[in-house]
């Protein structure tokens, strides 16, 4: 009767530790696969930056083709299409960007206490909450 409790005892323990070991593992490859998407996500906020440069070309080059009146009214349409379109890829890429920047503050380490504003204790640090992200490329 001894015997079974002794080895029933010492299966618990196995098995704590063969659990802390599998939760282990699975917060390492959660680490990994966050880490991942980090990357994916800050290449893909490059290439939306590259589209976005290539419409900027391709709208001034259009512009300056067609700046002396000589365009016509279809053309005027094309060049708001291609406004809007340049806004609209301006929003997605801010976006992603704010996304990449949630993804990456999940994975890194809790940030170090936040300092009072020293003018008024009692507001606290007034940009607290607010993400900041890369700036877009001025063009």
């Amino acid at each position: 009767m001894v015997r079974k409790e002794v080895e029933s005892a010492k299966n618990e323990v196995m098995s704590k530790a063969e659990l802390e070991q599998a939760l282990l593992n699975n917060f390492v490859n959660l680490q990994k696969v966050l880490t991942n998407l980090a990357i994916k996500f800050e290449d893909l906020s490059n290439n939306i930056s590259k589209i976005l440069q290539l419409f900027e070309i391709s709208a001034k080059s259009f512009a300056e083709k067609y700046s002396g009146g000589g365009g016509s009214e279809s053309d005027k349409e094309f060049l708001k299409k291609l406004d809007a379109l340049l806004d609209q890829n301006k929003t997605i890429a801010k976006g992603i960007m704010l996304m990449e920047e949630r993804v990456r503050q999940r994975t890194q380490p809790p940030p170090m206490p936040v300092e009072t504003n020293r003018f008024n204790p009692a507001e606290g640090n007034r940009f607290e909450g607010m993400t900041r992200s890369k700036p877009l490329p001025k063009y």
